[in-house]
């Protein structure tokens, strides 16, 4: 019986662990047309230009001068592809918008040429001397520059892992990130047209399951799965050059450098969103973190939850409490909330009576621009019961956590603890210590205007 217990451990290890086996290399694999990013179908998807530009690239090269990261000693590979050219001539032959010529092996195509002419002049001069010249090469209006400018490792690393008795696994990411600048720059006059920026993370993950028992005297069974996935870095490369390729279309359609032969309602929606995700970008920080001031200066708060009473009578149990309060916001981090709060304080067999408080809190939010953020609060309040006789006042102090599922909802964890100055909360009095109760709360908060919303407009203006 307890043989066929660890087999179906065994099989759950499995079934967890089944993208290995699904996808294991069990053969030879033929060539296959390299796979697309994301960035490949916007470059793909925007507006037809006009007329084509004619663009010099000489050499678009890693300029990180790092090599891979090793346990095991000096590795001299290099952390980021070094044909990183090839991969920006193949995003400007995409976008449709650039017409590119040869300028990284320029010597190969001049002695080439020259191989023409002087064989044309020495074996056709007495043949035919009406044979045309050498057709022109094509200069660049303008040329691109830029590269790789950085490969950051490891700048988030983490996992977690349990292990009961020899049974167990765990779960280990890496993030790493990969910057190019590309600029491009007038041959007429060497200025500088324009300079963007892109930047794309790279994750590694590794996820392993274990088995480690005795299934009977003498007898050990042990057993291991799991398997790693790395995100390949070239693809990353070629999503953010596709990427720096299209954001330097549009940026040259809003600035009249280049114009589309679309229709201006597909210009404007191209526009309008690429301006969308630039206003986000001016507010993201290198951890994803949106910098956005998200509450208005007026919100309302319900909430539901839990009341447990420590006072002079055993057996606490829990009871019902409900929350309506009312908030404003002095700055992003820091507001009054005023509130109702009515709830049961009960003990088993012994107590089971009713309040309702009336609190005013200050509360400060620790990262108001985050979408999850904790907060702490403190105050000050008093309660009164059904009949308004029994009246304490009280302190009570407190933390939780929120998070903005929109721009208008926020969703709350909290707990509080009430100090009373009173003995008699739980109609006895008895020793030296004042009652307590405590508060567990799940609510919502609606902010009746979106200060994401007005940082936007405000910027949409500029």
């Amino acid at each position: 019986m307890r043989l066929y217990n660890y087999l179906i451990i065994l099989v759950f290890f499995m079934v967890a662990g089944c993208g290995a086996y699904y996808n294991q290399p069990t053969g030879i694999e033929r060539a296959i047309i390299g796979e697309s990013t994301p960035a490949t179908t916007l470059l793909k998807d925007l507006p037809k230009p006009k007329e084509q530009i004619v663009v010099g690239l000489y050499k678009f090269r890693d300029q990180t001068g790092q090599y891979k990261a090793s346990e095991n000693g000096s590795n001299f590979s290099t952390a980021v592809t070094q044909g990183a050219t090839s991969i920006l001539i193949k995003a400007l032959e995409d976008s449709k918008w650039f017409i590119p010529i040869e300028r990284e092996n320029i010597g190969n195509l001049l002695q080439e040429r020259n191989l023409i002419r002087s064989t044309r002049q020495e074996y056709t001069k007495d043949v035919d001397p009406n044979v045309p010249q050498i057709t022109p090469l094509l200069y660049a209006g303008v040329l691109l520059e830029g590269g790789i400018v950085s490969y950051d490792s490891n700048i988030i690393t983490g996992g977690f892992g349990a292990r009961y008795f020899g049974t167990g696994g765990s779960l280990k990411y890496r993030q790493d990130r990969v910057t190019i600048y590309l600029r491009m720059v007038s041959t007429a006059n060497g200025k500088i047209l324009k300079s963007v920026y892109i930047s794309k993370t790279i994750l590694s993950q590794a996820i392993d399951q274990s088995l480690f028992k005795y299934v009977s005297y003498k007898r050990l069974l042990e057993v291991e799965t799991g398997y790693t996935t790395n995100e390949p870095v070239q693809m990353a490369v070629t999503e953010a050059i596709e990427k720096a390729v299209s954001t330097l279309v549009l940026e040259g359609i809003k600035d009249g450098i280049w114009q589309s032969d679309a229709s201006k309602e597909v210009v404007d929606a191209a526009l309008n969103e690429y301006k969308q995700e630039s206003l986000e970008a001016d507010f993201k920080t290198i951890y994803g973190r949106n910098l956005i001031g998200r509450r208005s200066r007026f919100a309302i708060e319900l909430a539901g939850g839990t009341a447990l009473m420590d006072g002079d009578y055993p057996s606490s149990i829990m009871r019902p409490m409900g929350r309506g309060a009312l908030k404003y916001f002095f700055s992003p981090s820091f507001n009054l909330s005023a509130s109702t709060n009515v709830m049961k304080l009960a003990n088993k067999n012994l107590l089971d009576a009713g309040y309702a408080t009336f609190d005013l809190n200050a509360e400060y939010i620790l990262l108001p621009k985050d979408k999850l953020s904790p907060y702490i609060f403190a105050g000050g309040g008093y309660g009164v019961n059904k009949k308004f006789e029994n009246i304490h006042t009280k302190v009570q102090y407190g933390a939780g956590l929120e998070y903005m599922a929109s721009d208008h909802l926020g969703i709350k964890l909290y707990g509080e603890h009430n100090l009373t100055f009173s003995d008699n909360v739980d109609y006895l009095k008895r020793g030296v210590r004042d009652d307590f109760y405590y508060r567990f709360g799940f609510g919502l908060t609606y902010y009746f205007s979106s200060k994401k919303s007005n940082v936007f407009e405000k910027y949409k203006k500029k």
